[in-house]
């Protein structure tokens, strides 16, 4: 077993495998406008009608015949009379998104008037659709207003409401398995009580679901499965009806790390190790065309593969479109070391204007990711930076 990582896989060859046997899930369902932030649209949407659906006022102030302002200034002001109609040398009061009175064609903010009883003083010349939205000003009938893929947002909810819509056909989200292996994790549900020497709470499971539901994903969390094959095939055939499946812990190259074995032995084992530091006991492989991501036990480690493969596994099941993550240049406020032949992931914190790397955190040690303000990644080919260097800074999520 050895042997195998003296052969790892680069990351983004592990990534081309792993994706390359992944396919786009074509279920679809109905949700409310409510529910439908962060869903993929599963339809192309068409206007079936004018937004807005009627000429409204654009500002405060008075609906007018632009032609009765012609020549008016503060130095040279037009009287118009106040009315409930529009008709040469009237005006009626409007406010911001009121329906323009028929006969009228222009709006005069009302910073532009002076009342006085029945008269407004028009204080500016105005012309046609001043101050006035068109009919379909926003959006026609018959316009192209969102394309099948689209990834809806809380603005775009706003879009379909105006349109009259109150429900979307989004394609399901993928479900995904978690199952945490080990003899040594006690469940969290046992109570709070200090496990005994040896042992540790389950952890690993908890923090892979909450990614999964954040990455768009519905987690379904099972309980611990011990070191032993027969226990880990059984959890593995008994979840095939899932779209991913996500195996926590045992898949170094010890006596009791069963999962990369058994996954092979039900499927095809795709790779195991990977060029990632942390994170290289990583396994990626298929099980009756469900994708499977073996996680290292140690918590950074599979955070590490969360990232690098559960994350984008996601977003091709649920056709969620690619969108650049937010990076911030930032220099480092010290010399930063990596392994050659590995991506490294290197936590970092802000300090100033500069990043400075947490020191003395291995990779058992998950409170240093939640110290983290982010992460940098130095490339395989590159032996550190030197402090005062620019870089890459990824948020952690």
């Amino acid at each position: 077993m050895g042997r195998i990582f003296k052969e790892r896989t680069s990351v983004d060859e592990a990534l081309r495998l792993f994706l390359e046997n992944i396919s786009t899930l074509s279920k679809i369902e109905e949700v409310s406008l409510e529910a439908c932030v962060g869903r993929v649209l599963a339809e192309t949407v068409i206007s079936e009608r004018n937004v807005p659906h009627y000429r409204r006022a654009a500002m405060d102030g008075y609906a007018v015949r632009a032609s009765d302002t012609l020549g008016a200034s503060s130095a040279n002001p037009v009287m118009l009379q106040l009315s409930d109609r529009i008709e040469e040398g009237s005006s009626i009061w409007v406010h911001t998104g009121a329906a323009v009175p028929e006969g009228a064609d222009a709006v005069v903010m009302v910073e532009d008037t002076v009342t006085a009883g029945n008269l407004v003083e028009i204080r500016v010349q105005v012309y046609p659709n001043r101050n006035v939205g068109q009919v379909g000003e926003d959006i026609k009938v018959g316009d192209l207003v969102f394309e099948e893929g689209h990834l809806l947002r809380p603005c775009d909810a706003a879009v379909l409401a105006s349109l009259g819509v109150d429900r979307v056909k989004v394609f399901k989200k993928p479900v995904v398995a978690v199952i945490p292996t080990g003899d040594e994790l006690v469940s969290r549900q046992r109570g709070r009580d200090v496990p005994p020497s040896g042992m540790v709470l389950e952890t690993n499971g908890l923090m892979s679901a909450l990614y999964v539901k954040k990455w768009g994903g519905i987690p379904r969390c099972l309980d611990i499965v011990p070191d032993n094959p027969d226990s880990i095939k059984k959890a593995i055939e008994a979840n095939l009806d899932v779209d991913m499946i996500l195996l926590s812990g045992g898949t170094s190259v010890g006596k009791r790390d069963y999962g990369p074995k058994t996954v092979a032995a039900l499927g095809e084992l795709l790779v195991h190790g990977i060029g990632v530091s942390p994170g290289k006991p990583a396994a990626l492989g298929v099980v009756n065309n469900v994708p499977v991501v073996c996680l290292p036990g140690y918590p950074v480690s599979g955070l590490v593969a969360l990232y690098f493969f559960v994350r984008p596994g996601i977003r091709k099941l649920a056709a969620i479109p690619e969108i650049p993550e937010p990076i911030l240049k930032r220099r480092l406020a010290a010399k930063v070391s990596s392994k050659i032949g590995y991506v490294n992931f290197i936590r970092v914190v802000f300090e100033g204007d500069k990043v400075r790397p947490l020191t003395g955190a291995g990779d058992g040690v998950l409170s240093s990711v939640a110290k983290a303000d982010g992460y940098i990644l130095v490339p395989e080919n590159i032996e550190g930076y030197d402090k005062g260097k620019e870089v890459d800074v990824f948020l952690i999520e």
